[in-house]
């Protein structure tokens, strides 16, 4: 009899194949007394030395095989091995208390682990798998154990693990690899990101049933759905053959609209741009028809390093994005930076509430050289592409204006430098704080387009942490006073002239996809994964239409009232009031 098994579908798609258990060995080593500590930093060095010849190879194979944007991700490894904060300090253990570098090793690289994992950003999260990742391989060469090699694979399986590391997954040999299975993880963790650049199904955080699949038994994935089947009935592999085949008909037909135009079925013309959090993103975006960058999250560039980027490093970035894209826009996110996202070569001092402290726009404010350093890459940056800037976190107009004087006086000081800079850079806000929503009216004329945070404006306004479970029933994407909220801002922009755009999980949720859209929102930014199912929605209904069905949503009492109206209309069963 089959068992069904539930985890988070991370990267779409069905497989069949036989399970392939990953043994992910927990070495935790002994704290060893040593006589010579100099020599035993020596072996510790020789082993990150090795290390990096083997990550440097990873990421050349991935070049090829993925392309440089895939390739990134080995480049921050590569950083981690040269990090003095992480580096040194397991030498200093070594040399400071005589012991094994195995031990120290263990010892440092679990603080940094466990320091990251504990943070509810889910990108700082991931650099706690870098680590991790970047350890296990210098733990294998202390040890003389060789690492488990992925790409020698060579039958047709779906790996099982607790979890795999970005370079595991970079190496997957593809010709016999269907999909992946794993304990622990989200959608945006890193092994779940490259499940996505891969274009192979995964399903993530299934926990302990885990151990249920049984070691090379067949089992089916429906990553569609995040389920495991094990020990398939006849009847159920057949079924999921069919499913299997309409599935990889589908893509193959949505694949057809990734360079169209988003139409509405009455002809209304809206933009739908990815969010990227890493410049390996663009690539995907671009395969999947983004017609713009919607939201580029800069924070990369300060995380899994020992000091703030420099100019030149920010210039690079955002020169290699802008050139990727042109002519289509990128939106470019001034760092959103404290509270739970924390940069310890900062020294941030710990706040009691850090979601309400000092972060991204308030602390850049605050923090001008570092604000100015970003200021200027981006201007200097401008030219090769069609930038737009954008400012987090913006809770009264004199934050708005004092960041553009800043930003003004900074391309003064450029011009009279001789730069070249783009003769016009849109610049805009987010909104994110019911303040600001409200006050969309007065904001309206000092910008250039506004964008929806949904994320934040939803847990401020509804006074409920998403991170945390109890309330979690409060996190409601299409609450009536939501909808009026965005409603309000659409509203303001468009007496102004003004475009406003969402850059939130909620511009590429299937329910909230038609209440947007009737509400007038310009621009939906969201996971490059979602682009073509909203393109192809986006197709088959009337904006006309839907703007009076927003207008009726409006009016309703609840998220379920909203829920359920949206269904019944998209299924043709409509009930005027």
């Amino acid at each position: 009899m089959s068992i069904s098994l539930k985890g988070i579908a991370a990267s779409p798609g069905i497989a069949i194949a036989r399970a392939y258990h990953l043994a992910a060995e927990r070495f935790l080593p002994v704290r060893q007394s040593i006589q010579d500590s100099a020599s035993e930093v020596e072996r510790f060095r020789q082993a990150v030395a090795i290390t990096q010849g083997e990550v440097e190879a990873i990421r050349a194979s991935a070049e090829e095989r993925l392309g440089a944007d895939k390739a990134e991700i080995f480049e921050g490894h590569l950083m981690i091995l040269e990090d003095p904060d992480l580096i040194e300090a397991i030498e200093l253990k070594i040399a400071d208390e005589a012991i094994n570098a195995e031990f120290a090793l263990h010892e440092v690289s679990q603080s940094f682990i466990e320091l990251l994992q504990s943070m509810s950003d889910e990108l700082l999260r991931g650099r706690a798998v870098d680590i991790e990742d970047v350890a296990g391989r210098i733990m294998s060469h202390l040890r003389g154990v060789p690492h488990v090699d992925l790409a020698n694979l060579a039958e047709e399986c779906i790996i099982v693990a607790r979890d795999l590391t970005p370079s595991d997954t970079a190496q997957l040999n593809l010709d016999f690899v269907r999909g992946f299975v794993t304990e622990v993880g989200s959608r945006t963790s890193h092994s779940a990101i490259m499940a996505r650049s891969l274009e192979i199904p995964a399903i993530v955080g299934i926990g302990p049933a885990i151990h249920d699949i049984p070691a090379h038994g067949v089992i089916v994935m429906d990553a569609n759905e995040g389920l495991v089947l094990t020990e398939p009935t006849a009847e159920e592999l057949a079924s999921y053959q069919a499913k299997k085949q309409k599935d990889d008909s589908r893509r193959v037909e949505l694949s057809k609209l990734k360079d169209k135009a988003t139409l509405s079925k009455d002809g209304k013309q809206v933009e739908l741009a990815a969010n990227i959090g890493k410049l390996e993103d663009i690539q995907r975006a671009i395969d999947n028809g983004a017609e713009g960058i919607g939201l580029f999250r800069t924070e990369f560039l300060y995380m899994g390093r020992s000091s703030l980027p420099t100019e030149e490093e920010q210039f690079t970035s955002y020169k290699y994005a802008l050139e990727k894209m042109n002519p289509k826009p990128v939106v470019i996110r001034t760092l959103d930076i404290g509270g739970d996202k924390e940069l310890p070569y900062m020294e941030l001092p710990k706040e009691t509430n850090p979601f309400l402290g000092q972060r991204a726009l308030r602390l850049c404010l605050d923090r001008q050289d570092l604000f100015r350093t970003q200021l200027r890459a981006l201007l200097r940056a401008s030219r090769f592409g069609n930038l737009k800037i954008m400012f987090p976190m913006i809770a009264v107009l004199e934050e708005l204006l004092e960041a553009k004087k800043l930003l003004e006086e900074e391309k003064q000081k450029l011009i009279a430098e001789g730069v070249q800079l783009a003769e016009h850079i849109e610049v805009g806000m987010m909104v994110e704080i019911p303040a600001a929503a409200v006050s969309a009216d007065l904001f309206a004329p000092e910008i250039d387009f506004f964008s929806i945070g949904s994320n934040d404006l939803i847990q401020y306004t509804m006074a409920a942490d998403r991170m945390n479970e109890t309330v979690s029933y409060l996190y409601q994407p299409w609450h009536p006073s939501l909808l009026r909220l965005i409603r309000f801002v659409i509203q303001a922009a468009e007496k102004e002239g003004k475009w406003v755009g969402m850059c939130g999980e909620m511009a590429g949720d299937q329910t909230a996809i038609p209440l947007l859209l009737g509400l007038g929102l310009h621009e939906f930014s969201m996971s490059a994964g979602s682009i073509l199912q909203a393109r192809e929605l986006i197709g088959q209904l009337d904006q006309a239409e839907w703007s009076g069905y927003a207008n009726q949503a409006l009016t309703m009492r609840s998220t379920q009232e909203i829920t359920q109206f949206v269904e019944r209309t998209r299924n043709g069963v409509v009930h005027h009031d």
